[in-house]
């Protein structure tokens, strides 16, 4: 039982650490600025409890890296019930923005009237998609709503460690080439498989090299949404003297038929591994959108370097 001035005798009390003086003092952690624009994420595909859980695992990653900041989920396919709209969600924080305002001068407060974004619309998608974006910008219009859409999230360092940590929990990619073990089902030839056209491929280039110098093995990239494609990097990959591929989804998830990747992967008659799906850095890529949007800057996500 504790006292006004302190815990109860005899039981511990905890004494706050001193702060580190000097240039090696920790810095301050950085929060969402006072009534900063919402990030909202716009997810395609067809809506799901998978999709939902997947949207809302990147959204925690977020506000775990920036503590306070309104992050919400808008679907481009949503019914404005079980799973919002885009649309909708937009509308939905310009109207809270505008009740908090004339709440604050309501009350006598002196608050000027807001300006800039509602929000910062970050695509749920590792690489370039038109058709997509087009449907983003879209819903964005729609709402008639002043919002900022940031890029894709790729490329970028971080998907290339995303891809290689899904190739091993498949077991077709060593976890750490330092360590001195063997991956019997090791590739030594991957096929990134985007979504997008021409376009989606070159990007997933950039993001391919960047896995091939962790792997050490060749990587080619290929469209899941083009006829052909999948077949001809395989081909192409095995023409090279790679003997067992590996099929990497360059794809968050949502984006695309979980079939589709399974089809490709018989087609190049080899293993898959998962899509990234809710990997820690889509998260950190969604935030790094956001807070460039508004240039505020958090520390730079890192990857890890290869080994």
């Amino acid at each position: 039982m504790s006292t006004p001035t302190g815990p109860a005798s005899g039981l511990p009390v905890r004494m706050p650490r001193p702060r580190q003086p000097g240039r090696h003092r920790r810095p301050e952690p950085l929060v969402a600025p006072e009534d900063a624009p919402a990030l909202v994420l716009a997810v395609p595909g067809a809506p799901s409890s998978a999709t939902r859980s997947l949207a809302d695992e990147v959204v925690s990653i977020a506000r775990s890296e920036l503590p306070g900041l309104d992050a919400r989920i808008g679907y481009l396919d949503g019914d404005d019930e079980e799973f919002p709209s885009l649309t909708s969600v937009l509308a939905h924080a310009a109207g809270e923005r505008t009740a908090r305002f004339e709440q604050a001068r309501a009350a006598g407060m002196d608050v000027k009237e807001p300006d800039g974004p509602v929000a910062v619309v970050v695509p749920l998608l590792a690489g370039p998609d038109s058709a997509l974006l087009r449907q983003v910008r879209q819903a964005v219009m729609d709402s008639r709503v002043a919002a900022e859409l940031t890029d894709v999230l790729g490329p970028h360092p971080l998907l290339a460690e995303a891809l290689h940590v899904r190739l091993s929990e498949a077991g077709l990619a060593r976890a750490d080439r330092a360590r001195l073990f063997t991956v019997a089902t090791a590739a030594d030839g991957i096929i990134l498989a985007s979504v997008g056209g021409d376009e989606a491929v070159q990007a997933a280039g950039i993001t391919g090299m960047l896995l091939a110098a962790r792997l050490a093995v060749p990587v080619m990239a290929a469209a899941l949404d083009q006829d052909g494609s999948i077949a001809s990097v395989a081909e192409q990959l095995r023409g090279s003297g790679s003997q067992q591929l590996a099929l990497a989804p360059y794809l968050i998830g949502p984006e695309i038929d979980a079939s589709l990747i399974e089809e490709a992967a018989k087609e190049a008659g080899c293993s898959a591994a998962e899509a990234l799906g809710p990997y820690p850095a889509i998260g950190k890529l969604a935030l790094a959108k956001y807070t460039t949007a508004l240039g505020i800057a958090p520390q730079q996500a890192q990857s890890t370097p290869a080994h």
